[in-house]
């Protein structure tokens, strides 16, 4: 059993920069795709980016590109989303979740495929 824990949420002025921690308890991240969802209030989960553990490709959704990044640490078990150039309509709350996958294919963007997920932190940019 894996235990997700998020940290790092806020309030941020808009061009501002937040980084979000997500560490693993239990198991190890190894063989799995760490991702960071996100909700806004009314409007569905939707995928952010990922990170493969192994080989340390990422993936981003569209609309963060060039101003997100995601890292991990293996010492720390732990994965972060660097926030940079934030915006309003990044306020949501920020979820991290880990999906069991050891081959190369890109990882998937559909939350019901992630087993494991943390509780999430706020993450408010203001205007």
């Amino acid at each position: 059993q894996m235990h997700l824990v998020e940290s790092g949420g806020g309030l941020v002025q808009a061009g501002g920069s937040l980084r979000l921690s997500c560490a693993a308890s239990g198991r190890t991240f190894g063989r799995h795709i760490v991702a960071w969802f996100r909700q806004a209030p009314g409007k569905e989960r939707e995928f952010v980016a990922a990170i493969s553990w192994r080989d340390s490709n990422s993936y981003y959704t569209d609309s963060v590109k060039g101003r997100f990044t995601i890292t991990r640490e293996y010492a720390k078990n732990t994965v972060y989303l660097q926030m940079n150039s934030l915006k309003p309509e990044d306020t949501a709350v920020y979820y991290c979740a880990a999906h069991a996958q050891d081959d190369d294919s890109a990882p998937p963007r559909e939350s019901y495929a992630y087993v494991y997920w943390g509780l999430g932190t706020q993450v408010t940019v203001s205007s």
